[in-house]
């Protein structure tokens, strides 16, 4: 059933991303980043409203860190985008289900206790597997390049992947001590809206319409659609079957372009495509045949 919220949460991210392209006409990055905040901060009162969940926290400290390093892997992310191929730019923005495997990966191996042979390190050896398989789907998809004169843009590129990995790490943190999914959402949108409004002070404002700000009003809801979804599968999920299934984000972006903006998919891509659909089954399967083998897989 995770496994479901984090295909879910793809699929919002990456219709969300077809509104972002059709509004980044008539709004820079810094006024989207704003709305979708806002707007989004508006969403999840409501919805937390409609659950009885109040918004005042005990860890507001936690919730001012995930904010913060998902503020930072999406100010990177536009920098890497702003000095990268495309292509480049998302890969190493998805190089953060990379970064969670070995984060879990590495924790296991400083606290693997000789007397519990069932923790060894090694049972996750397939799973890892199947997320480094998912990401070689991604490169084969996207196809990277990079030029001498934008290393530091691919060192940016890489640092936006590292903190998008901390962020989700954090979810779960934040998922351990009973933190609700919509509290965690609501200040991640506050964290957003400042961070775009500090980045309006800078760029400054559009001219204002309302039949293109009405395209502001689906980025918010999908982003916050996606970001509930995304929580709720690595606050609950085997985190390194969810980090997998997050490829599939790029999966739906690539069907999205070509069915909506003729974009067209070479062979390589294709088998990109299968290459992450066959490793997202294949983690799922291998999860389903094995209890969860420490903490750290679990969460």
């Amino acid at each position: 059933m995770q496994a479901l919220w984090m295909l879910a949460a793809a699929l919002f991210f990456a219709a969300m991303a077809v509104c972002v392209k059709i509004a980044s006409a008539w709004f820079n990055s810094a006024e989207l980043v704003f709305y979708r905040g806002l707007l989004g901060m508006l969403l999840l009162w409501l919805l937390a409203r409609s659950q009885g969940v109040p918004l005042r926290t005990r860890y507001l400290g936690m919730h001012a860190w995930r904010s913060l390093v998902g503020v930072v892997s999406l100010g990177a992310w536009f920098y890497a985008l702003a000095g990268l191929p495309l292509a480049t730019a998302m890969t190493l923005n998805y190089m953060s289900s990379v970064w969670i495997a070995a984060f879990l990966v590495g924790g296991t191996l400083l606290n693997w206790n000789p007397q519990r042979p069932q923790d060894h390190p090694l049972r996750q050896g397939p799973l890892v597997l199947t997320v480094v398989a998912g990401f070689a789907g991604v490169v084969l998809m996207l196809r990277p390049t990079i030029e001498q004169n934008q290393v530091f843009a691919g060192i940016v590129g890489l640092l936006s992947g590292l903190s998008a990995a901390f962020a989700y790490l954090q979810v779960m943190a934040l998922s351990r001590i009973g933190e609700p999914a919509s509290r965690t959402v609501f200040y991640f949108a506050v964290g957003s809206a400042v961070a775009g409004a500090a980045g309006m002070a800078v760029t400054g404002l559009s001219p204002w319409e309302w039949r293109h700000a009405l395209w502001l009003v689906p980025i918010a809801a999908l982003a916050s659609l996606g970001q509930l979804c995304m929580t709720r599968a690595y606050s609950h999920g085997a985190t390194l079957v969810v980090a997998n299934l997050q490829y599939s984000g790029i999966v739906f972006g690539a069907l999205f372009g070509m069915l909506l903006f003729g974009d067209a998919i070479a062979p390589m891509g294709w088998a990109g495509i299968g290459l992450i659909v066959a490793s997202g089954i294949a983690a799922t399967v291998l999860r389903s045949r094995t209890a969860p083998d420490s903490p750290a897989e679990e969460h």
